[in-house]
């Protein structure tokens, strides 16, 4: 899965947009037989 961009100003609370790229994950895996990775918490971590 494709990356979102950072924003253009570093150090910042929010600038790396790992939430989008979070609801679009979540988003795959409701509908596709491949699963994306989420959060260790969701998916589990791989042993």
């Amino acid at each position: 899965m494709g990356k979102p961009k950072k924003r253009t100003s570093p150090r910042k609370t929010g600038t790396r947009r790992s939430h989008l790229a979070l609801k679009l994950a979540r988003a795959v895996n409701a509908k596709s037989p491949i699963k994306v990775r989420t959060t260790v918490r969701e998916s589990g971590k791989k042993v």
